[in-house]
């Protein structure tokens, strides 16, 4: 079997706190991806909206941006604007979990800390290749019988019965895959990001029953919109669609060349029903605020999709083939199409085509994006 070919990270999008977003020393955003550097070859980000933590495959964690810092001995990092959680080897199989602000730089002592008892199966399981992620899977702690949150209680527990294999925050809402593929989500609901038909809250995991008897592969949540890819590289999207994240028809882009921030919709703007409007040649074009439902997308020329991840306002998705979609907000050159443009539909990101780089993993933050690639064979 031939060996994995040496990849690397890049970034782009938003870097006005000075996150690690390669050069553009200066600027406030990155229009097109630039290789990322750190004190070693970088395993992962956790990108959060001020600053950005890489873990390198030396076990460092560096943050660069408004929060600054390095720790050693580290095996997965965390970022949130309040709270940069990392995990840390202990004896055994335990693990640490240390949670700290931001600004602390990782110094002195943890805002709390708390040991994990590691399962057999993942304690023998040896780290996966650079760039394909740790080990570990935060903010899913070990074990997965629980989970961190930005707030306190910084644990929540989640029932075993979930069998939680992958899970990713939103602002207000939650995504679970379980063991069987089936996604859960819980928390708020008024931009319809949970996928249930309507914009109330849920307390508890609720099982979405749209998808129930499909098998997904992976979920992403972002600001108030859900994604998530099936095992056989479909795409499904929901919740808010102000620019257009859903890859679905967006007003604000058809009013404006630049998005339009919505602050607050009405009620008649956030019931998810398409509101009609006249296109150039006269025919009705539905615009679509909040898709309560989760929609299948399709990717041109049939692409299918095995990964994906969401910012705040915009969605990226890596295909079998190894290219990159991006679309939705893209004001600070997060879509990666070396402008400032929002999209509603997906587009390619044709740096990494040119360069004949075939895109492995990428990890959305807020108001960016984060790629990691390897050089592409001839036989790919």
């Amino acid at each position: 079997m031939a060996e994995e070919p040496h990849g690397t990270w890049f970034g782009f999008g938003f870097r006005g706190f000075g996150q690690a977003l390669g050069s553009g020393r200066g600027c406030q955003a990155v229009l097109s991806p630039e290789p990322l550097r750190a004190g070693g070859h970088i395993r992962g980000v956790s990108a959060s909206w001020s600053y950005t933590a890489l873990m390198t495959c030396g076990g460092r964690v560096e943050l660069s941006g408004y929060a600054s810092g390095e720790a050693s001995d580290c095996r997965d990092v965390w970022a949130s604007e309040g709270l940069v959680v990392v995990l840390r080897a202990g004896p055994g199989s335990l693990e640490e979990l240390q949670g700290w602000a931001p600004s602390s730089a990782l110094r002195g002592e943890p805002l709390w800390a708390q040991t994990a008892l590691v399962p057999e199966a993942e304690a023998q399981r040896e780290d996966p290749p650079e760039g394909d992620g740790p080990a570990t899977k935060l903010p899913l702690l070990p074990g997965s019988r629980a989970h961190l949150s930005p707030q306190p209680p910084f644990r929540q527990p989640l029932a075993p019965e979930l069998q939680a294999r992958q899970l990713d925050l939103g602002n207000e809402h939650v995504l679970l895959l379980c063991a069987a593929g089936q996604v859960f989500s819980w928390g708020g609901g008024r931009h319809g990001q949970l996928g249930h038909g309507t914009l109330e809250a849920e307390l508890e995991p609720r099982m979405l029953e749209a998808l129930q008897g499909l098998r997904m592969a992976q979920v992403a949540a972002g600001g108030w919109h859900s994604v998530c890819v099936s095992e056989t590289g479909d795409i499904y999207t929901w919740g808010w669609n102000e620019s257009g994240q859903l890859a679905l028809p967006a007003r604000s882009l058809a009013e404006d060349e630049e998005t339009v921030t919505w602050e607050g919709l009405d009620e008649d703007c956030s019931n998810g029903e398409e509101a009609a409007a006249r296109a150039k040649d006269g025919v009705p074009v539905p615009f679509i605020a909040v898709q309560p439902f989760p929609a299948l997308l399709d990717l041109p020329l049939g692409s299918d999709a095995v990964k994906a991840s969401c910012g705040s306002r915009h969605t990226a998705v890596v295909t079998r083939t190894g290219e990159l979609y991006t679309w939705g907000w893209g004001k600070y050159g997060q879509l990666g199409h070396k402008d400032s443009a929002s999209s509603d539909r997906p587009c390619r990101v044709e740096y990494f085509v040119e360069k004949q780089l075939q895109v492995k993993a990428v990890t959305c933050g807020p108001w960016n994006t984060y790629v990691y690639a390897v050089e592409r064979r001839a036989d790919t």
